[in-house]
């Protein structure tokens, strides 16, 4: 290798090692640690890991990723959120859940209550009157699968379908019935 080709080489390496990635010190590190022991969610996990790497030995973000099984964008992005906003904002209140809810659960036993006692009192309620009465209590329209979610969680009968076809012809169920080879 020639004298020039090895200092561009050196010169190069000293250039990206200037982009050091670090984190700001939101947590010390023995927290951060048992923050990491603590933790059973592997994505929060690598997220953890991401930012003791960047707090105990800054470095550049393609080693960190390298390290932590990441790419280094997303080593990039953890950094900048944690660094800006701090841990809870990194971590988040994670996937799932119940965010867009029209009543709390409470509040949906509680809209509930009339219809299970007319049910218990032998009167039916119909999917479509609850959907109604949900629609005028909320204000605005809602989807009809939204009220069978809405009835299952609150363990109300599962759809059913008809016990018999609202097309069938009796009398020919009975002629069906009588020339049946199985009979």
């Amino acid at each position: 290798m020639s004298r020039a080709s090895w200092y561009h080489l050196v010169r190069f390496r000293e250039v990206n090692m200037a982009r050091v990635t670090q984190a700001v010190e939101h947590l010390d590190i023995d927290e951060l640690v048992s923050r990491i022991d603590r933790t059973k969610n592997a994505w929060h996990v690598r997220k953890l890991l991401v930012i003791w790497n960047a707090t105990v030995d800054p470095r550049p973000a393609e080693e960190i990723a390298i390290h932590c099984g990441v790419g280094r964008q997303t080593v990039h992005n953890w950094i900048a959120m944690y660094n800006r906003f701090g841990l809870h904002a990194l971590l988040g209140p994670g996937k799932g859940g119940r965010r867009n809810q029209l009543m709390t659960p409470e509040e949906e036993r509680e809209f509930l209550a009339p219809f299970f006692e007319s049910a218990r009192k032998g009167q039916i309620a119909t999917v479509t009157e609850i959907k109604l009465a949900v629609e005028d209590h909320v204000g605005h329209p809602i989807g009809h699968y939204t009220i069978y979610r809405f009835l299952d969680r609150n363990e109300w009968r599962k759809v059913m379908p008809r016990p018999r076809h609202m097309g069938a012809k009796e009398e020919a169920q009975e002629e069906f019935k009588k020339n049946s080879p199985n009979r």
